[in-house]
């Protein structure tokens, strides 16, 4: 009996052919020093699909969802990075001024998900000085300052609703209120972020392996192989939302050095995880379960590795090569027309990906990645 042919494997060998060689320049000037030209063309290249996808079929979803809130920090540094401020007045009209500058109603107002767009306010107040670009995520900010925050972060009662609980909360919520910190001058915005980060970090963070648990649900589960579950994007939302509040925390604010430590333990530990293409699996710690290489979470640590070479918080001789295998991998995985493949989608847990599969974040960390590894490049 002859042997049938699995057309779904054969697509994704073809997709996965096209890949290699479109990016074949690229990955030659990455084995040595980054060709800035380069890069800043395949910016434009995985921006403008991501935007021209966004005019063409409209939101995938809601313009103030936390997912694209992920994707206009990488819009931001994509306009860094090519001197064109058309990424900066899209955003400013598509979403600050068709919404009238207002966070996400659509769910709890204390959901650490419904203000993550006010982090890209803070960053256009910053240039344009308008007040009401801010006002509703202030006056988000000094009612959290008015809550207790006492309850256990234990996964029930729907405790997301009202606290970071589950550790993608860690780039959702932390890095508004400390960028409100910064553009204001008011310092009881990043105490708060102070505050609630290290009590999210005292309930998920396992001190041994240096990683976080998605949530209180993951803290006895077990992988295939026997090991904790330690998710690869989630872990990287830690990390961007690590750096991001370290961008802006002044260098003599008390616990700086808690946060630096807490950083150069989990870029160690990460850097260790990375596997032989470069990238980091959807699951950590048990690779072998999901063995393709996946965007978000790798494009988050890259991002996260390369600011803290550029910050001086870590050796580049030991972290720039971690650096370009990663970005090798990423842009193995730029199609040809600009379109991001290899992103997991929305979900809690490590699960399988594929060629195709593209998300808002993923393109956002990609872009905030392309942006630092430009900067390292320089120095």
């Amino acid at each position: 009996m002859r042997n049938k042919i699995n057309i779904k494997s054969v697509r994704t060998l073809l997709v996965l052919i096209v890949l290699l060689g479109s990016n074949q320049f690229i990955f030659a000037q990455t084995n040595s020093t980054i060709n800035k030209n380069e890069v800043r063309e395949l910016i434009k290249k995985v921006a403008s699909w991501q935007i021209d996808s966004i005019k063409r079929n409209g939101w995938r979803h809601p313009v103030l969802d936390w997912t694209n809130g992920a994707l206009y920090p990488g819009l931001l540094a994509a306009a860094e990075a090519t001197q064109d401020d058309n990424y900066v007045q899209f955003m400013k009209t598509e979403v600050g001024e068709k919404n009238q500058w207002q966070l996400n109603h659509g769910k709890e107002r204390f959901h650490a998900d419904s203000y993550c767009v006010g982090a890209l306010y803070c960053s256009l107040y910053k240039r344009y000085k308008n007040p009401q670009m801010i006002a509703d995520l202030q006056l988000l900010a000094d009612t959290l300052l008015q809550r207790p925050h006492t309850e256990s972060l234990e996964w029930k009662n729907n405790i997301g609703l009202r606290e970071w609980a589950w550790c993608d909360a860690l780039f959702m919520g932390p890095p508004p209120l400390a960028l409100l910190a910064n553009v204001t001058g008011k310092s009881q915005y990043l105490d708060l972020t102070d505050k609630l980060w290290w009590k999210t970090t005292d309930y998920l963070y396992d001190k041994k392996e240096h990683l976080y648990f998605r949530d209180g649900s993951f803290l006895n589960k077990k992988e295939k192989n026997g090991k904790k579950i330690f998710w690869s994007r989630g872990n990287g939302w830690v990390m961007g939302g690590l750096v991001r509040v370290l961008e802006v925390m002044p260098a003599n604010y008390p616990t700086r050095k808690r946060w630096i430590k807490l950083y150069k333990d989990m870029a160690k530990k990460i850097a260790n995880l990375q596997q032989s293409d470069g990238s980091w699996h959807a699951s950590l710690l048990d690779p072998a379960s999901y063995p393709i290489k996946e965007t978000s979470g790798t494009g988050f640590y890259t991002y996260s590795l390369a600011w803290g070479i550029n910050h001086g918080l870590l050796d580049t001789k030991k972290y720039r090569p971690v650096v370009l295998k990663a970005w090798e991998a990423l842009v193995s995985c730029v199609h040809p027309d600009g379109k991001l493949g290899f992103v997991q989608p929305i979900g809690a847990a490590p699960n399988s990906v594929t060629a195709n599969d593209t998300e808002v974040y993923g393109v956002g960390a990609f872009l905030l990645t392309a942006n630092e590894v430009l900067k390292m490049n320089a120095l």
